[in-house]
């Protein structure tokens, strides 16, 4: 019997980034005609947070730790006191688990990391990617480390994120030696292949993520169904807002370009927290969006503003006049802007970047041009690049 590749990615997480870059690894192996399996994360979640919650707990008294927290306690105050809101977030979360549900090829169910470690020898290699799994907290939570995969196991891993640019001397060792066991290793950023340069003393590349792996027809093939960006805006043109951090600033931005092109604004809103000022800032804010409509939502704008790294992409991928910004105001311990600055640098578009202190002109923004044949053109050489690499890893491991 020819044994499968495992994949370990958040495809589990709602989070459309997260599903996307997870169902992008999965098609990666389809069309490398690989058999493979997603590995299913239903029995490992109860050891999985509970780690995490001894990381966070341990770090209760940690200002940068409890001001990237708050978002997730005033999403949970907002569930308990507006009905109408946790009924629409239901509506989403629906979305996300009929996505993971159909459009993913799982593994039977393992009920502790032990007890999948034990079944590793069925699988010819395990695989780990992509979306910001070695951040601190996923570290400690010792699952995308693959320290329960034997030695003697092929491991690779696939444009891995750290999400963050330092890491801790505590977590930094740790990296080190988990880094050391993965045969293969990737990372989706600069600052992250200056990581694993300073902690593991590796010299590794720097890959483009899942996501940028196939292009704009190719996505078509895969993914898209039926044009829900113009329903959502019945048919009207529209500026597509997806931000993801609590920053006024950047929507008095969005307020100003509405004001000079007349289009509506339609939002993906309360995505990571609950912002009571986005209640009356869009004119449509549809709840029923999955990973698919989220990219057609892209695909069939105007307009893009965004502090979201897989929104930029999928609006670099189709064309469109976007604007991406920072989601944190600073670029401290707990900020993930370094993979938004990476993701323009690799394609010479740090000049897309908008930030608190630019004088935004909106008749000259949404004016200037965007070189998309430059754009296309560093995305091939990404392309062919991670190909060339990732086809590599598997024939020196005798896989392909």
């Amino acid at each position: 019997m020819v044994k499968k590749i495992a994949l370990v990615t958040c495809y589990f997480q709602p989070n459309y980034g997260s599903q996307l870059q997870a169902f992008a690894t999965q098609e990666v192996f389809k069309k490398l005609g690989l058999e493979h399996e997603t590995i299913m994360i239903d029995g490992l979640l109860p050891e999985i947070n509970k780690a995490k919650y001894r990381y966070f707990f341990n770090r209760i008294f940690d200002i940068n730790t409890i001001k990237d927290k708050m978002a997730t306690v005033r999403k949970f105050i907002a569930k308990r006191r507006k009905s109408e809101y946790a009924t629409n977030l239901s509506i989403r979360y629906d979305m996300f688990r009929d996505f993971a549900n159909t459009m993913f090829t799982l593994s039977k169910r393992y009920d502790s990391k032990d007890n999948l470690g034990e079944a590793a020898y069925n699988y010819a290699a395990f695989v780990v990617g992509s979306d910001q799994l070695w951040l601190p907290s996923n570290i400690a939570a010792d699952y995308y480390t693959l320290n329960f995969v034997p030695d003697d196991i092929c491991k690779i891993a696939f444009a891995t994120s750290f999400g963050i640019s330092e890491l801790s001397s505590k977590y930094g060792m740790i990296a080190g030696r988990f880094l050391n066991r993965i045969n293969y290793v990737s990372v989706r950023e600069i600052s992250g292949q200056k990581l694993v340069k300073e902690w593991a003393k590796r010299d590794v590349p720097v890959v483009c993520d899942p996501t940028i792996m196939f292009d704009t027809e190719e996505w078509k093939q895969i993914i898209y169904a039926d044009g829900n960006g113009k329903r959502f805006a019945n048919g009207d043109k529209y500026i597509f807002v997806y931000f993801l951090g609590n920053n006024p600033w950047e929507r008095d931005v969005v307020k100003r370009v509405q004001k000079e092109t007349g289009l509506k604004i339609v939002q993906i809103a309360h995505s990571d927290e609950y912002v009571k000022s986005d209640e009356c800032f869009a004119d449509h804010t549809p709840y029923n969006v999955g990973p698919r409509e989220f990219v057609e939502l892209i695909r069939d704008a105007d307009y893009i503003f965004t502090d979201s790294f897989h929104c930029s992409v999928f609006s670099m991928l189709n064309s469109k006049k976007f604007f991406t910004f920072p989601r944190y105001n600073s670029d401290g311990p707990v900020s993930t802007n370094g993979r938004l600055y990476s993701l323009l640098s690799l394609v010479k578009q740090e000049g897309r970047m908008v930030k608190k202190t630019d004088v935004f002109d909106v008749n000259e923004r949404i004016n200037e041009d965007i070189d998309y044949a430059l754009i296309h053109d560093e995305f091939a050489k990404l392309r062919k690049f991670t190909w060339n690499w990732l086809k590599n890893a598997l024939e020196e491991s005798n896989i392909l």
